[in-house]
């Protein structure tokens, strides 16, 4: 049997992996700028996995990422610009997907029809109708797909979520989640020439053909509609993600309504700096806010600087304030710290745990054993979607989870999906 054969059965029969390179998880990491390096150190650390391919549309960038993992690995891994051409590599088992938020269904939706499970991170979708495809396809294709909403591998947080499941502050009527996360003004550039190694072309994929503009590129992506999905798609999934969990909601909501706009700035930037979305269920609200300018925290989330992000529980008989450095449950009309755990000592980050997760369900092949499967994942990037359509109409929407939909609302169903430039297509029948 050769290494490739083998590889496979012991991925297929669920068989416990030794920490010989023949029997590692084969990963390829597709977008090596800033969260793609991230990734790359993790796989490369993990003795049951190891980086056998980069990809990214920009040559200096994927330079930087084959001198990272040569350091990381002691030899170079392959290269590709083209994620179709790096599909068609047999060797590899697994990618791990850390582009702009555009690219990000149709690349999963791709590897999982080439048969490679998918890291992905969040949003899990640039958009409602495309997230739901990406579940079908990984469940069509039988693939592990894990979205990076790295909290749920975090030990204090499985604990706060459990203790709220219990019922530690009573009925949760309410759960927010914060993103006060410092945001400077982009300002203005004009469109420009490409820069040299970049191919734009592959760059833009689904998204419409516009002249080359810096301020649209590297990281400011997120701020633009065609590309991102503005600070309550960046953060927003993780804490939206919280929210969601604590409720014990694994459905949509019926009801959205979000506000804001883009505030003190006058620059290129097209989505809020500012925004506050109200999430209706049926005994209970989920509500999130994003203040990316000068601001202040909330009275049980103590901020060490100034970008402060958590969640908030409010139930019958208490309040959970649950952040990145552990948990603070209040009970009472005099609101008594009834417990408190915190972790100032190193731990392991969140990103190695979920890295950890993830591959541990790539050998049971057991979708059911992620922390973040792409159900969780499309259902918690919907939740961001649905406020941004909320806040580009510029009125409450009601929503049936059903049929994920706005019923008899032409223009909000307009926004549940894109029209995608050829032949960067996501496909309606996966």
């Amino acid at each position: 049997m050769n290494t490739i054969s083998r590889r496979r059965l012991l991925l297929s029969t669920g068989l416990t992996m030794a920490a010989g390179a023949n029997d590692r998880v084969h990963v390829a990491v597709i977008g090596v700028r800033s969260r793609g390096r991230d990734l790359i150190e993790e796989f490369a650390r993990n003795p049951g996995s190891c980086v056998t391919a980069v990809c990214d549309i920009d040559t200096a960038e994927m330079e930087r990422a084959v001198q990272l993992t040569d350091k990381l690995q002691g030899r170079e891994p392959r290269t590709y610009r083209d994620i179709r051409k790096l599909l068609e590599d047999k060797d590899i088992d697994a990618v791990s997907i850390a582009t702009c938020n555009h690219w990000h269904a149709l690349a999963t939706i791709w590897a999982c029809q080439a048969g490679k499970d998918v890291y992905v991170e969040k949003p899990a979708s640039h958009n409602l109708w495309e997230g739901r495809r990406m579940v079908e396809a990984a469940r069509k294709y039988k693939r592990i797909v894990q979205v990076g909403m790295q909290n749920r591998s975090l030990a204090h947080v499985q604990r706060a979520i459990e203790l709220l499941h219990q019922g530690v502050i009573g009925k949760v009527y309410m759960a927010k989640g914060l993103c006060y996360k410092r945001r400077k003004s982009i300002g203005r550039k004009p469109d420009g020439p490409i820069p040299a190694g970049v191919d734009y072309n592959l760059w833009l994929g689904p998204a419409p053909t516009r002249p080359f503009n810096p301020n649209r590129f590297h990281y400011n992506w997120h701020w633009f509609w065609d590309t991102g999905n503005g600070d309550i798609g960046n953060q927003g999934p993780h804490q939206l993600d919280l929210a969601r969990w604590g409720l014990r909601k694994n459905a949509l909501p019926t009801k959205v309504y979000s506000t804001g706009g883009k505030y003190i700035y006058d620059d290129d930037q097209e989505t809020p700096n500012t925004q506050l979305a109200t999430f209706d269920y049926d005994d209970c609200r989920l509500v999130f806010e994003v203040r990316g300018l000068l601001t202040w925290g909330e009275s049980s989330i103590s901020p060490t600087d100034s970008n402060f992000i958590g969640n908030l529980f409010f139930g019958s008989e208490g309040t959970m304030a649950l952040d990145g450095l552990g948990y603070r449950i209040y009970l009472g009309e005099n609101r008594g710290l009834a417990d408190h755990a915190s972790f100032f000592e190193p731990r392991v980050a969140d990103t190695a745990a979920h890295v950890a997760n993830f591959l541990k369900a790539v050998r049971s092949r057991e979708y059911v054993d992620l922390a973040a499967d792409i159900l969780e994942g499309h259902l918690s990037s919907a939740l961001c979607h649905l406020a941004n359509i909320s806040y580009r109409t510029g009125r409450s929407l009601v929503f049936d989870p059903a049929t994920e939909n706005f019923p008899n609302d032409q223009e909000a169903n307009c926004y549940l999906s894109r029209n995608y430039r050829e032949p960067f297509v996501a496909p309606a029948k996966v």
